[in-house]
């Protein structure tokens, strides 16, 4: 079975689990221990672990999450009806390809129930084996990382944390519709790689663009399937890494914000959070990242997939060659944009039909703009 890859929690987590008032969140959960395996039939979210680092050359110790869960655990939930699971720890398979499958089987195993997994620890070549978990759901892909670099490496590298994108890109069966890439520090990039993101018409943001109007990510959220966050991302002051320093990246309160806008997005259905530098310090800003992840999960509307637009105000804007049609919800006010579906491409499309946009973008189609993210989806639809 899929969960037999899954190592019960520490002894020294329940021990401290048992110290927290019945008030703290390690008192709400349900824990995968020596004893038993938690019933999953109520479990809307589930923690894991992953022990492997192997696709970090920096890495320089094992992985410990013992201070991610007490920190975790030790906080206060909000309003939530949430349940939720610690299913424990996925260990070093012999070789790393034997952790991608043990990933892979369990994450897919999770998203078929309906279940959210969130994966923490490990190198972030890992999102390769969430991405794969994907395979047998018959859908396309959607990719958001937030990271500062496009992890794009030669096509006869060996895949790592820092080349892994190329695989999922070059792989078949090749699910996947789009990348964004959140964060991106053009230093970290060549010209070449920038300039590929814009031939494949995937999606990127500077960092100082995230930064100066956090709200222009919401949409992208709002279109991902899985969402990878690079630790690194953060910078060292805020996040406490000071083995990988980092001068510039999000602050504590931008990426807990876009922890949230992945939580509070009704299609994102795996989170992960990877390249964990084993530092008690950084195990505090990966709780407050969990925590807010599972606080927008609590507020989603269920928007999507959209069963009846009866409750969308629709917005006709007539361009000089195009005819933009956008729907405004008239429960979130949040909106989309119509991509016409192309019927003799891969029916898998079909559910990519409607965009998520932001107001100003259909400010700009009232302008004669037209939205580049609406240009690059009809472009790959067409393709």
């Amino acid at each position: 079975m899929e969960f037999d890859f899954l190592k019960p929690i520490d002894i020294e987590v329940l021990d401290h689990i048992g110290t927290l008032t019945s008030q703290q969140l390690g008192s709400k959960i349900v824990l995968h221990t020596q004893e038993q395996f938690p019933d999953l039939d109520q479990i809307k979210i589930a923690i894991i672990g992953v022990f492997d680092n192997r696709g970090d050359a920096k890495a320089i110790s094992d992985i410990d999450l013992i201070p991610v869960r007490m920190e975790l655990y030790s906080l206060f939930p909000g309003n939530w009806n949430t349940s939720i699971a610690d299913l424990g720890d996925i260990l070093p398979g012999n070789s790393i390809d034997d952790t991608y499958f043990a990933v892979k089987k369990v994450v897919a195993s999770l998203i078929k129930k309906k279940i959210i997994p969130i994966v923490i620890g490990g190198s972030q070549d890992l999102t390769y084996a969430l991405y794969r978990a994907y395979d047998d759901l018959e859908q396309m892909v959607n990719l958001v990382a937030i990271d500062s670099k496009f992890d794009f490496g030669k096509e006869e590298e060996e895949m790592s944390a820092s080349s892994y994108l190329t695989k999922i890109i070059i792989d078949e069966p090749n699910n996947l519709f789009n990348y964004c890439n959140l964060g991106f520090q053009t230093y970290f990039n060549s010209q070449e790689e920038i300039d590929l993101i814009e031939k494949l018409y995937f999606d990127a943001y500077r960092l100082g663009e995230v930064c100066n109007n956090i709200v222009i990510s919401e949409p992208v959220f709002r279109d991902a399937d899985l969402v990878s966050i690079d630790l690194n991302s953060i910078k060292s002051s805020d996040s406490g890494n000071f083995v990988s320093f980092q001068p510039n990246g999000f602050n504590g309160k931008q990426i807990c914000s876009l922890s949230r806008y992945a939580g509070i997005s009704d299609k994102v259905s795996s989170f992960g959070i990877f390249n964990h530098n084993n530092s008690a310090q950084e195990a505090v800003i990966i709780a407050q990242i969990v925590w807010y992840f599972i606080e927008g999960f609590h507020y989603r509307s269920n928007e999507y997939p959209f069963g009846s637009k009866n409750n969308y105000l629709k917005y006709i804007v007539p361009l000089e060659e195009e005819e933009l049609i956008f729907y405004k919800s008239d429960k979130t006010d949040r909106w989309w944009i119509e991509i016409p579906f192309v019927s003799n491409v891969n029916n898998k499309l079909k559910r990519n039909t409607l965009l998520p946009c932001s107001f100003d973008e259909y400010l700009l189609a009232c302008n004669q703009e037209l939205p580049e993210r609406w240009w690059k989806a009809q472009r790959k639809n067409i393709l």
